[in-house]
């Protein structure tokens, strides 16, 4: 069984619709999770377009922040409810939560409502330094989709100021702390593990080791205790050294370990299915869940 359970679509920064998404991954995987950046818009589509055979888990993934306190870790008593991004992104990915749960709703827009603050404030700062973009251009490019700095990237090419969108993630225009980067809003992310929880879905930490997004062993210890449930160890940003340091840390903490590709389409043609969770962890994940359930499409028929 091939599992995939990190995907996105054009519901948030991917380049393909979840249609397209649903039928790439139909070609070499048994299940696929589509979790968009803070949003959960996608699902329906991916559902209503699902192959045969192919199952689907509904996702997203929740943009978090590690307030910067000594340590990384979090004041005595509860988590404040709001933080601005600063110290560290953290993204969590959150698997089969009820999609009707007011709490994480409310969430969600109110970091959609301030990443569109952000990019236009990342627009106008990208013109005073002389780049020929618009707020037009990158809103034209994001359509209905959650807009993001890969969308911002996109137009920065189109525009002819770098040579392909990845070459914008730089501290000359908009990686974190460049010349055009704004910060925006995300709650803490002891907070966005309640919010999942709450919802009765399945917090796991996505890429714990990719660039700018490094977790220290003791901060994720604080978050396995203030509920994280699992920790993707296989990504394409995690070599072999770090998948072994990785898998000591799930297992020393009792978390499921998963695994996927990080695909974006055409934005980072990571492939779908490059990087998968072993079928046991996916039962583990799946027994964690009472928000919702994975859905597979029609079963095949045997030509008469």
């Amino acid at each position: 069984m091939r599992i995939d359970l990190h995907v996105h679509s054009n519901a948030s920064d991917g380049t393909d619709p979840p249609a397209e998404v649903a039928r790439r991954a139909a070609a070499g995987l048994d299940v696929v999770a589509l979790t968009d950046h803070d949003t959960m818009a996608g699902i329906a589509a991916a559902v209503a377009a699902l192959p045969p055979g192919l199952t689907l888990v509904p996702g997203l993934e929740l943009s978090c922040a590690l307030p910067p306190y000594p340590g990384g870790g979090f004041p005595p008593g509860p988590p404040s409810p709001r933080t601005l991004l600063s110290a560290r992104s953290v993204h969590l990915l959150g698997y089969l939560c009820d999609p009707g749960d007011s709490a994480l709703a409310a969430e969600t827009e109110l970091i959609r409502d301030d990443r569109t603050r952000r990019a236009r404030a990342m627009v106008a700062r990208l013109a005073e330094l002389g780049a020929p973009v618009t707020w037009e251009q990158v809103s034209a490019i994001a359509g209905d989709a959650v807009v993001g700095r890969p969308h911002i990237a996109r137009a920065l090419a189109e525009a002819g100021v770098v040579a392909t969108p990845a070459d914008a993630f730089t501290a000359e225009w908009i990686a974190d702390g460049g010349r055009a980067h704004v910060g925006r809003y995300a709650p803490d992310a002891a907070r966005g593990i309640a919010l999942v929880r709450g919802a009765g879905g399945v917090p796991v930490l996505a890429h714990p080791r990719s660039p700018g997004y490094e977790i220290a062993d003791e901060v994720v210890a604080g978050l396995a205790a203030a509920g994280l449930a699992g920790l993707e160890v296989f990504h394409p940003d995690h070599d072999h050294s770090e998948r072994t340091r990785l898998t000591q840390l799930a297992n020393s903490l009792d978390l499921v370990m998963t695994g996927g590709s990080d695909d974006h389409g055409a934005f980072n043609d990571s492939g779908l299915g490059s990087e998968t969770t072993p079928p046991e962890q996916y039962e583990r994940l799946l027994a964690l869940a009472t928000g919702a359930r994975p859905v597979t499409g029609p079963a095949l028929t045997e030509p008469r």
